[in-house]
């Protein structure tokens, strides 16, 4: 059932489907092992119906040096097919870790080869400030904070498509 939002709330069920890219001028910061491998005010968050946003970082507002590309692929029905990084700083190294889109359908332009992470695989990811809860599953990789309500797609405790 959805959750009403308060003042200064999204919910996540007023959000479009198809999914759309806006650009969100909000202070992103991602920490990995306890290095700052990316901040931004230059960020894109794709937004879904049902789903927290998941922010896009442009590559060059990410310290590069910890990504590593892999062979592995996904598509996704809005985006395009999605290429995935691993990230290695220091002798921590998670498979997997980001995404990003090389070709991106016409619609998504805009974030060709942003970088987006799954915040639970992170120390911490914070937006304004605000420490991330992750979006439970791990296959969406939504970014939840206060100012956002759901319920939400795809977590434990929910009806999980």
């Amino acid at each position: 059932m959805r959750i009403e939002p308060g003042p200064g709330q999204e919910s996540v069920w007023d959000y479009p489907r198809p999914a759309i890219a806006e650009p969100s001028p909000k202070q992103i910061k991602i920490i990995f092992n306890e290095v700052a491998i990316a901040e931004s005010q230059n960020t894109y968050r794709v937004l879904e119906t049902s789903h927290p946003p998941v922010y896009y970082i442009p590559p060059e507002d990410v310290k590069m040096e910890y990504f590593s590309p892999l062979s592995r692929q996904t598509f996704c029905e809005w985006k395009g097919v999605a290429k995935y990084y691993a990230i290695a700083v220091g002798e921590k190294t998670i498979p997997h870790a980001a995404w990003y889109y090389p070709e991106p359908t016409p619609s998504f332009a805009a974030i060709k080869n942003y970088i987006a992470v799954y915040p639970s695989l992170m120390d911490a990811c914070y937006v304004d400030g605000e420490r991330v809860q992750a979006q439970e599953g791990d296959f969406y990789g939504g970014w939840v904070t206060s100012d956002i309500v759901g319920p939400f797609k795809g977590g434990a405790g929910t009806w999980g498509w």
